[in-house]
């Protein structure tokens, strides 16, 4: 399947291209949607799909100029253009920047889907040539490249002679010259040892790796990418390589069987210290080893530095909960709004059981006590001393007698959870996503609520906070922010008689029809059906 995301700033073309293919039998997925280019960027960025299809006009960012940073950053996407101009110069502009395909405007879903199946065959080709082992050892034997490839390894291990460094570079081609540097280790594995697999993702990332004009890199060892970054500023620096961190990971586990750890060392002012941005990124992949899969780690985020082993190891992740309880998981950075989810899951697992309604909400009740307990104690709390009376036998049978006291005590026990988490939750990662799952609760019905807004708020660049964002609470800040538009979309439902596009609109969506298919694509229930089963 191959998803593609459709940029227009014209709802019904929209709608259109939304509903008029069938999408499911057609072999691709539709990913998304957005109505200018700038919107699109922040969302091309998370769901990173194989296609785009955008329209050419378009106000703030418009089509070519989409397709231009979508080339610079995140290559592998196909670019198909639509356009109601008829005009050579754009044609030949998209043609420059490297499209697919280009459409004039008005087209038929046959001639879409006709223009999808012609994309989605150039992929499967570019994938095939550049996952390709032997282009790959042939490429890496070329003189030129066996000489940059010493040239960079010499100089992150700062093994080069540095008044000799620019001549060099300059005869390699390589344009060295930056204020700032960072540099990018990146270890891909296969999960079974299938020397095949992981040969042929480090074959696609050489390939990919290769067009990123802000770094260069090359492999050390067989199966280590190693990337020297720059940037004019800490800023951009900062986004060009969690870009790029988040671009490597997504191109090797096209291999289900990969696997990458990716560790970012700090940032330096000169070439002579690059050796010590590598020994930093050397240093997490070490302490990664031992456990952490498909992860970005940055020194940055390491409180305290990476002076030793130990304290990198306490500083890497703001709660170490391995108990591999999913509920623990989840309250570790539940907002105010997941409450009420909870509460529904827990509703709707017992409904699911009818005539059971103590038992499942025994169950229910004790397992969430349990979580709160272990959560408690991670944090240097004791449950027994803080909330003592949620761990009698009374405190259950009382809770379990009817719906409407099984909800307020699930409340009251969860609510305690947050409250004490939010109290004693400290250090960078905590504290960024508990002010922006904040600002979320806040701002939901702001349409202009995006990755990139939230991420100001928490004053992080948009790269840095959609990793931690994502690897933190393990759902992307996308998904995140729908969950809690569709969440408040129901308590509308279920709480007044606001029309459905009345509710789309106070939840933050664009567009009705938008809503309706997102929201039967997340609940399987279209509003109206929605609205009908909880009114009886």
């Amino acid at each position: 399947m191959y998803s593609v995301f459709v940029v227009d700033d014209e709802p019904i073309v929209l709608e259109g291209i939304r509903s008029k293919i069938d999408w499911e039998s057609s072999g691709f997925t539709f990913a998304g949607e957005a109505t200018d280019g700038e919107i699109a960027l922040s969302m091309l960025h998370e769901l990173k799909p194989d296609i785009l299809i955008t329209d050419i006009k378009m106000p703030f960012m418009d089509g070519l100029q989409l397709a231009q940073a979508v080339k610079r950053i995140q290559p592998w996407i196909k670019i198909i253009i639509l356009s109601g101009h008829d005009e050579f110069d754009y044609a030949k502009k998209a043609i420059s920047i490297g499209i697919e395909d280009y459409l004039l405007k008005p087209f038929t879903p046959d001639e879409l889907l006709k223009s999808l199946n012609k994309t989605a065959l150039q992929i499967d080709k570019e994938r095939k040539q550049l996952s390709d082992i032997s282009r790959l050892k042939e490429e890496l034997k070329s003189s030129e490249a066996l000489k940059k490839k010493e040239f960079l390894n010499n100089l992150v291990h700062a093994a080069e002679n540095m008044s000799d460094v620019m001549q060099k570079s300059q005869e390699l081609h390589l344009n060295l010259i930056s204020r700032f540097y960072k540099v990018l280790i990146s270890r891909i594995k296969s999960r079974t040892d299938n020397i095949q697999n992981q040969e042929e993702a480090c074959s696609l990332l050489n390939s990919y790796s290769g067009l990123w004009e802000q770094a260069d890199c090359f492999f050390h060892h067989s199966n280590l990418l190693v990337c020297i970054f720059k940037g004019s500023s800490r800023e951009e620096l900062d986004e060009s390589i969690f870009h790029a961190a988040e671009a490597i990971a997504h191109i090797a586990t096209k291999n289900d069987d990969c696997e990458v750890l990716t560790a970012i060392g700090k940032t330096v002012e000169h070439l002579s210290q690059l050796n010590l941005s590598y020994d930093d990124a050397k240093k997490i992949l070490a302490i990664g080893g031992k456990g952490e899969k498909n992860r970005i780690i940055s020194s940055e985020d390491l409180e305290g530095g990476l002076g030793s082993e130990a304290n990198a190891d306490s500083s890497a992740g703001l709660l170490d909960l391995k108990e591999n309880d999913p509920l623990v998981d989840r309250l570790k950075y539940a907002g105010k709004n997941d409450i009420s989810a909870i509460i529904d899951e827990s509703m709707e697992l017992i409904r699911n059981n009818p005539g059971q309604f103590s038992v499942f909400a025994s169950y229910l009740l004790v397992d969430l006590i349990f979580a709160v307990s272990k959560l408690v104690e991670k944090l240097g709390g004791d449950i027994k001393e803080l909330k003592p009376e949620i761990l009698q036998r009374k405190f259950i049978d009382d809770a379990v007698g009817n719906e409407r006291d099984f909800r307020k005590n699930v409340e009251q026990v969860l609510s305690f959870a947050l409250e004490f988490r939010d109290s004693k939750m400290t250090g960078r990662y905590g504290d960024v996503i508990l002010k922006a799952k904040r600002y979320i609760e806040e701002h939901y019905a702001d349409q202009n609520t995006t990755l990139t807004t939230v991420a100001e708020a928490v004053a992080l660049s948009p790269n840095h906070f959609s990793t931690i964002f994502s690897q933190e609470c393990k759902t992307t800040f996308i998904e995140y922010l729908t969950n809690v538009r569709l969440e408040n979309a129901k308590r509308l439902m279920r709480e007044t008689e606001m029309k459905g596009y009345d509710i789309a609109y106070e939840c933050g969506f664009s567009d009705p029809h938008y809503f309706s298919y997102i929201f039967k694509k997340n609940t399987g229930l279209s509003p109206r059906e929605y609205k009908l089963s909880v009114g009886q």
